[in-house]
């Protein structure tokens, strides 16, 4: 980032911004805390603030500079509900803070090369992304990725000594590695986490799915090698479209012709289908004329002609009564049962063995 202390106004130096009125209008700008890093949004009742611009904006640790990207819609308190900002801008940046504020750049891309070298000193397996100081100097934040545990303690104490303040060590995955590092997606355009994404939402394959898109890993995969986070911007979309809508290869009934669905453009909201005894011909159906579209059901035979063991509806039917063979078998086990002389229950001798009383008659 080159020197930025010409867009300083003298006027607006010494002067904080006055608390907004009851009814006052408010501006929202797009500002980023480093050159190339995320969006955030912020509020302000200053009017003359152009792109590049430095301002100073409120944080959880202090007064933060920030560059203005673009920006400057004026907002009433009703639309601030609806669309609130993440930030608020206290003031214009003064010109001893613009000249800090680039001697804390300097000194960020310094802290990254010495802490690389310590890195590959220790051999520790880590990747560096990105280090952040805050501006009143009281901490000094590293980004890091690592596939398993690191054991950075030597490190640590290294950057304490070298730079005598806090040094904290922030472990990430790939997903905010790509958001720090940003990049062009496969649209062609800035990705969508390092540019306006304030957090990630969950992306699962029954989005990609939904949206009837070739499951592809390579067109579905964004730069990090994830599911790409676009793929939630229109998911609700198109579940509000396909509502109401045939699945793709059912076949239904339309205007008494057995159809068969084909695959269309969703966003069109139009079904295609095409006739079973007319491969050739393909009817597309507006959304208005979905209702004439019926499930198929296929012909039921009539009452004289049902198969023995049916119903009307074709299905089988269960006898209450045991087969024929079942009731011969139990009627000859009964008659044996009941032959004189004949023996039953669990005192019945089993063949091939004599009881005692019959070895003692022998002897």
């Amino acid at each position: 980032m080159g020197n930025i202390a010409e867009t300083v106004h003298p006027q607006h130096q010494e002067q904080p911004e006055n608390s907004p009125k009851p009814n006052q209008k408010r501006r929202i700008y797009l500002l980023r805390f480093r050159a190339g890093q995320h969006l955030w949004s912020a509020l302000s009742t200053l009017d003359d603030l152009k792109p590049e611009d430095v301002v100073m904006v409120q944080s959880e640790h202090g007064l933060e500079p920030a560059i203005i990207s673009r920006g400057g819609m004026y907002l009433s308190p009703e639309d601030e509900r609806e669309r609130p900002a993440n930030n608020k801008i206290v003031r214009q940046a003064r010109r001893e803070e613009i000249d800090k504020f680039n001697n804390l750049i300097e000194n960020e891309a310094e802290a990254f090369a010495i802490c690389r070298k310590r890195i590959e000193k220790l051999g520790l397996r880590m990747k560096l992304i990105r280090v952040e100081r805050f501006f009143n100097g009281s901490n000094i934040i590293f980004y890091f990725t690592a596939d398993n545990r690191v054991d950075f303690r030597e490190l640590v104490k290294g950057l304490v000594q070298e730079f005598r303040t806090r040094v904290e060590m922030r472990q990430i995955g790939v997903r905010h590695e790509t958001k720090m590092i940003g990049g062009i997606g496969c649209c062609g355009r800035e990705l969508c986490c390092s540019s306006f994404m304030s957090k990630f939402v969950p992306v699962s394959i029954k989005m990609v799915k939904e949206q009837e898109l070739p499951l592809n890993p390579i067109k579905i995969s964004g730069v990090c090698n994830r599911l790409l986070c676009c793929l939630t911007h229109e998911f609700s979309t198109y579940k509000v479209l396909k509502k109401g809508r045939p699945k793709n290869g059912k076949i239904v009934d339309y205007l008494g012709r057995q159809c068969r669905v084909k695959p269309s453009n969703i966003l069109q909201e139009i079904v295609k289908l095409s006739p079973l005894d007319a491969a050739d011909e393909i009817i597309s159906l507006p959304r208005e004329e979905w209702h004439n579209i019926k499930a198929f059901k296929p012909v039921v035979r009539g009452k004289a002609e049902a198969k023995p063991g049916t119903d009307k509806a074709g299905a089988k039917t269960k006898s209450r009564s045991r087969p024929e063979k079942t009731r011969n078998k139990a009627a000859g086990s009964a008659s044996k049962s009941s032959k004189p002389g004949a023996k039953s229950g669990p005192n019945r001798p089993r063949k091939g063995k004599k009881t005692r009383s019959a070895k003692a008659k022998k002897k």
